[in-house]
C-alpha cells in the first residue's frame, strides 16, 4: 500500500486525486490532506479518508477535526513525515516551491502537477534530486505524455525533437484586435479541459504552455532547440517524441486529469481503472494540427524567452503572471494587460545568475510588488 499525501486537496487536481484513490480500494493510504480555505470541501474529505494530518490557512477548521487527525502548522511538516512515500503537489502558484524542495530532499516521491516550482526554480530543484534521491514524477498532461513516449527509449541520445501540444484556448479564432475586450467569463471557458481558475486563464494565453516548454526542459534535460509546441485543438494527442531516426512517438487520450493522475500514483504500473472511459479512434474522427503564432500569443513568447535567460528571470515570469491573472479574475485588468504586466516586470528585473532557494523566493516577492505597481499604472 503506497501511503500520499495531497497538497491542495479541495481543488481540481486533489479532487481527482481522491477519485482515483476511491478506484483503488487498498492501494493508497491517505496520510495528509491540504487545502486553503474550502473548509466544508475539506471536513468532507478527512471524514471520507481519515487521514493522520490535515494543513488548512484557516484555523477555524481545528475545532472540527476527528480527535485521532493531527493539525499541522506548517507543510513541511506533513511532506517529510516518515510515514509517506508520495507528496501529490497540486498547489496553485509558487506556494508550491518550499513543500516540493522539502518533500524531495526527504527523498520522497513527488507527483508534480503545479508547474510553477520547476519554472522558479528548475535547475535548482533537479539538483536536489540529484543529490537527495527524490523522484519527480510529471502529472501535467503534456510533460506525462512526454515521459510515458520516452520509457523504454535512450533519452540522452535518440531524442531529434519533442512536440507539445497546445489546444490553443478559447481565442484560437477570434480576431487579434478584439482579444482586448475578452471578458473573464470568456476565458474561463476552455473548449476540452475542466481546470481550475489560474490554469485556465494560462491557457487561455499559452501562458500555460510557455510553463510546459521550461517545465520540459527541466525534467527531461533537453535543450531548447529541441522543444517545440503545436496547436491541436482536439486535446487528444498530449504530446509526441521525435527520434534522430525519423521515428514519431505520441501519447494520445481523452482530456482527463485522472489518466496522468494515475500514471504517477502507480508507476510504473498500469492498472486497469473502469471508471476511466477508453478511447476509440474510429469513434473521434478527425485531428488537426496547426503552427504556432507567437502574435496571438505573446504569454508564450514572454515565458520562452525567460526560460531561456534563465537565473531568476523564470521567477519573475511566475509571480508576475500569477498576480496579473489574479487581477484579471478580479475583473481588474483586462486579459490582453496580463502579458503587458509579466513584460513590463522582467524588463526591470536584474537577475541573480546561479539563485539560492532564498534568492528565489526574494526574486518572487519583489515580482509581486512590483507587478502591482505596475498594474496601477495601466488601470
Amino acid at each position: 500500500m503506497k501511503r500520499i499525501v495531497i497538497l491542495g486537496s479541495t481543488g481540481s487536481i486533489g479532487t481527482q486525486t481522491l477519485n482515483v484513490v476511491r478506484a483503488f480500494p487498498g492501494e493508497f493510504e491517505v496520510i495528509g490532506l491540504s487545502a486553503w480555505n474550502n473548509l466544508e470541501r475539506l471536513h468532507e474529505q478527512v471524514k471520507e479518508f481519515k487521514p493522520k494530518m490535515v494543513f488548512c490557512r484557516s484555523n477555524d477548521f481545528i475545532p472540527s477535526l476527528p480527535s485521532d487527525a493531527h493539525y499541522v502548522e506548517q507543510l513541511d511538516e506533513m511532506v517529510v513525515h516518515n510515514e509517506v512515500d508520495l507528496v501529490v503537489q497540486g498547489l496553485v502558484g509558487g506556494t508550491g516551491l518550499n513543500p516540493t524542495i522539502k518533500a524531495l530532499r526527504a527523498g520522497k516521491q513527488v507527483a508534480l502537477a503545479n508547474k510553477e516550482p520547476i519554472v522558479m526554480a528548475g535547475g535548482l530543484i533537479m539538483q536536489v534530486c540529484e543529490d537527495y534521491g527524490g523522484q519527480l514524477l510529471p502529472v501535467d498532461s503534456e510533460p506525462s505524455a512526454v515521459w510515458q513516449c520516452l520509457r523504454g527509449e535512450d533519452a540522452e541520445t535518440a531524442i531529434r525533437r519533442l512536440i507539445i501540444t497546445a489546444s490553443g484556448g478559447p481565442f484560437r479564432e477570434r480576431p487579434i484586435e478584439e482579444l482586448e475586450s475578452v471578458t473573464l467569463e470568456e476565458a474561463l471557458r476552455h473548449p476540452t479541459w475542466r481546470m481550475g481558475n489560474k490554469i485556465t486563464v494560462d491557457s487561455a494565453t499559452l501562458m500555460n504552455k510557455g510553463f510546459e516548454v521550461i517545465e520540459a526542459h527541466w525534467l527531461f534535460g533537453v535543450p531548447w532547440d529541441k522543444l517545440d509546441v503545436v496547436i491541436h485543438p482536439q486535446s487528444i494527442v498530449h504530446a509526441m517524441v521525435e527520434f534522430n531516426d525519423g521515428s514519431v512517438k505520441a501519447q494520445l487520450g481523452w482530456p482527463d486529469m485522472r489518466l496522468p493522475i494515475q500514471y504517477a500514483m502507480f508507476y510504473p504500473r498500469r492498472p486497469e481503472n473502469l471508471g476511466l472511459e477508453p478511447f476509440n479512434p474510429a469513434e473521434f474522427g478527425t485531428l488537426t494540427f496547426e503552427p504556432m503564432d507567437s502574435e496571438r500569443y505573446p504569454c508564450f513568447s514572454l515565458a520562452l524567452a525567460a526560460g531561456k535567460k534563465g537565473g531568476t528571470y523564470p521567477a519573475v515570469l511566475s509571480a508576475a503572471d500569477e498576480i496579473a491573472v489574479d487581477l484579471f479574475l478580479q475583473k481588474r485588468v483586462r486579459f490582453t494587460d496580463i502579458h503587458r504586466i509579466v513584460d513590463a516586470v522582467i524588463d526591470r528585473h536584474r537577475a541573480y545568475s546561479h539563485p539560492t532557494v532564498e534568492q528565489i523566493l526574494e526574486t518572487d516577492s519583489w515580482a509581486r510588488r512590483i507587478a502591482q505597481e505596475v498594474a496601477l499604472s495601466i488601470t
